[in-house]
This record gives C-alpha cells, sequence and structure tokens, in this order.
C-alpha cells in the first residue's frame, strides 16, 4: 500500500496544503523543543537527545501502524496517509517557488526578494533579479529532495509511514548541533546520490554528471552542492556564483553549466522536479508488480 498512500498523500496536498509558516511551523517547533529538554545542552552536540527524539518518533509511528494494520488494513492504511501528510508537506514549497517566478517575471524585483528571503531565511538586501533567479532554483533543487525524493526513499526503506518520519524529524533537527547535522548527513548520503543521478536522467545527463564530479565539493554544504551542480547541468544553466547578502557580497563558485540563470530556467527546473517525481512514482511501482 505503499504506492496508494503516496498518490493519496500527493492528491490531499495539492487541496489542502500544509503550511510551512503554519501547522508545520508549529510540528518543527514541537519537535526541537522535545529535542532541546530530553537532554539539557544537546545542542553542543551530544547525540542522546537526537537518538531519543527521531527513534521514539520512528518507533512509535512504526509501533502504531503495526497495531492498527493488525487490527484491520484500512486503520493502517488510514494513520499512513496522516503520518505522511505530516511529513511532506511539498506543497507549501510549490507555491513559494511559484510566487517568487510570478514576482521576477512581471519585474516585481522587491517582491520576489521579501519572498525569497522568506523562504531561504537570508537577508538579500542589495541582490539583482538575476541574483535571486539562481538562489530561487538552487533552492528549489534542495527543497525538491528534501521534502520528496528523500522522503520517498525511505519510505519504501521502513515499513508504514516510519521511514518518512525518520528522515522528516532527523532533518527538522539538522540545525540543533554537530551530532544532528552529521547524522542527518549519513541519513541522506544515498539518497541525495539518487536524487542526481534521477537529475541526470530527466536532463542532460553529460552535463549533469561532469558539473557533479567537477563542481559538488566546492559547495560549502557537500549534499546541496550534489543537487545543485547536478541539477544545473542538468538544466544547462550557471548557478551558484556571487550574491549579495546582507548588503555585502558573498563569493559562491560556480555550479552547473551553459546559459546565464532567467526567470525561464526557474520553470525548467519546475519540470525537471514534477519528472523526477514520475520516475520515481514509476520505479515504485515497478517494485510493487515485482513484489
Amino acid at each position: 500500500m505503499t504506492l496508494l498512500s503516496l498518490l493519496v498523500v500527493l492528491v490531499i496536498e495539492q487541496v489542502y496544503p500544509l503550511l510551512e509558516h503554519g501547522a508545520m511551523g508549529a510540528l518543527r517547533r514541537h519537535v526541537v523543543t522535545l529535542h532541546a529538554r530530553l537532554v539539557p545542552g544537546a545542542r553542543s552536540g551530544g547525540g542522546v537527545a537526537w537518538w531519543l527524539t527521531v527513534l521514539g518518533a520512528t518507533g512509535g509511528a512504526g509501533l502504531a501502524y503495526g497495531l492498527l494494520h493488525g487490527l484491520h488494513p484500512l486503520f493502517g492504511f488510514v494513520f499512513s496517509v496522516g503520518a505522511l501528510y505530516f511529513a511532506f508537506g511539498y506543497r507549501d514549497e510549490i507555491r513559494s517557488f511559484s510566487d517568487i517566478h510570478l514576482a521576477l517575471s512581471t519585474g516585481e524585483t522587491e517582491q520576489a526578494r521579501a519572498l525569497l528571503e522568506r523562504w531561504c531565511g537570508l537577508s538579500l538586501e542589495g541582490a539583482s533579479a538575476d541574483e535571486l533567479t539562481r538562489l530561487a532554483i538552487e533552492q528549489a533543487l534542495v527543497r525538491a529532495h528534501r521534502r520528496l525524493f528523500g522522503l520517498i526513499f525511505w519510505l519504501v526503506l521502513l515499513p508504514g509511514p516510519s521511514g518518512a518520519v525518520l528522515y522528516r524529524v532527523a532533518n527538522m533537527l539538522v540545525r540543533e548541533g554537530s551530532y544532528a547535522e552529521r547524522a542527518f548527513a549519513v541519513l541522506d548520503w544515498l539518497p541525495v546520490r539518487l536524487t542526481a543521478v534521477a537529475y541526470a536522467v530527466i536532463g542532460n545527463f553529460e552535463n549533469a554528471i561532469y558539473c557533479w564530479r567537477t563542481q559538488s565539493t566546492l559547495w560549502p554544504d557537500g549534499a546541496s552542492g550534489i543537487l545543485i551542480s547536478s541539477g544545473g547541468g542538468a538544466l544547462g544553466v550557471r548557478l551558484g556564483l556571487p550574491i549579495h547578502e546582507s548588503g555585502r557580497v558573498v563569493e559562491r563558485p560556480e555550479m552547473g553549466t551553459g546559459d546565464i540563470a532567467d526567470v525561464s530556467h526557474m520553470h525548467g527546473a519546475a519540470k525537471i522536479a514534477w519528472r523526477v517525481l514520475v520516475l520515481y512514482l514509476l520505479l515504485l511501482a515497478l517494485l510493487q508488480v515485482a513484489g
């Protein structure tokens, strides 16, 4: 029922998106607060609070799913859909990206800057429209993985919704100390590379693989570097490069290859994300048929 649960959640998200600054934001705050209270000083790098929070949520979801499925498969299915709905929340990301795209398309640079600052949490004072476009595409490539493709990988790997819960809670805690950051990097190691391969398959394969091999290690965050370099190569667009943050220029390496990023490439980034999602769903369907 994994594929059916996923499809139902994707449809529900289209109609009733879970907003990052609404219920999803509240859920994130509760998870972070629980992590901080379990073991005082957890943010300094210890792993006890991380294990208690992540495995507690994952084990709780798995146990609840098992019990409900044992009573009746329909109960397990409904619980799985509910848990996945709170784990995904991808529709809010699409809406944010679409609003930025619309603002840039109509020449509303100030509005696009304000929307992008809210989306990525950066101060982009002084950033030009070209810089905003590059940053929006980069965010889209990374967030499509974190809110969709990484979750799907772990959803398939573990029973019920427990894999998606594991990945989502670990992602929520990624800023809560060095241990949490390293632990999430381990969980994300294989999913990131599978998403990069998917970007290459959907887009320009040769350029995507070349950029991944030669550029990804130049980015401060290795996982994001893989996604941005392979995505830029697949799209045939130059990402990275210097941008203005808080009124000063921040030097960044060039990622991807090809044309200078413009608004049309934002449409291409959205298309490649949707096509990768279709690819993942087809692969999941084949796995379920074969199983």
